[in-house]
């Protein structure tokens, strides 16, 4: 089986970050490629970077030849549906998968993310999905994407705080990372909070995986088009 995961910024240190995170993840036997795009935003967000981000992310996907599964690694779920609508193979965005991961082990769940700017995306997605009643509340650390690739940053404890006013706050038993370049925290932020955290790469990559087992794909029927599109 081989996987394409794709960040759709710019940035290569996170997209090698992505990349290890999804290929711990892989089953044995599973091939994770990680790409992202030549042109568009170094990160994404809120709603403008990801409509910026678009061109380069359907560029990839058009190109992409000998998958058998796409992951979206943005937390926004960029272009999820249109990508769907691009390919006859299974794609996954993290977000969606994060959020049912977590609901398999939770009753509730919180998000944490980056920036507040990328609240109203995520919460859109989330009510979109029809999960806003297992859903906390959508938390920003007001870290920047971007901090996350910087050496000696304070962007883990700082979500760590968030994590743990979420769980004193929100009545929420497990948390979702709201953004791929979280993906290396996870272990660490659920040992230290003694919950579950989820990470949408990993969460992505298992899910794409058994849709490809199962031979299941996007329905291709106008029914479903229609509904995409709507």
């Amino acid at each position: 089986m081989r996987i394409l995961v794709i960040n759709p910024n710019t940035t290569a240190s996170m997209t090698e970050k992505i990349g290890h995170a999804a290929a711990e993840a892989a089953s044995a036997g599973t091939e994770i490629v990680a790409r992202n795009p030549a042109r568009g935003p170094a990160s994404i967000q809120g709603a403008e970077d990801g409509e910026a981000a678009l061109p380069g992310l359907f560029e990839e996907i058009d190109k992409a030849g000998g998958f058998d599964a796409i992951v979206i690694a943005c937390f926004d779920d960029t272009g999820l549906y249109a990508a769907r609508r691009r390919t006859r193979i299974p794609v996954v965005g993290i977000g969606e998968a994060a959020y049912h991961y977590a609901m398999l082990v939770a009753e509730r769940f919180s998000v944490v993310t980056t920036l507040s700017v990328s609240i109203p995306v995520i919460q859109e997605n989330i009510m979109r999905y029809g999960l806003a009643a297992r859903c906390g509340k959508v938390r920003a650390s007001d870290v920047p994407v971007l901090e996350l690739e910087r050496p000696g940053s304070t962007a883990r404890e700082t979500i760590s705080d968030e994590i743990a006013s979420a769980l004193l706050h929100d009545n929420a038993d497990a948390i979702v990372l709201g953004c791929a370049g979280m993906a290396d925290l996870a272990a660490d932020l659920a040992a230290r909070h003694h919950v579950p955290v989820v990470d949408g790469v990993a969460a992505a990559v298992k899910l794409a995986e058994g849709l490809v087992t199962m031979r299941l794909a996007t329905s291709q029927s106008g029914t479903f088009r229609r509904t995409l599109s709507a």
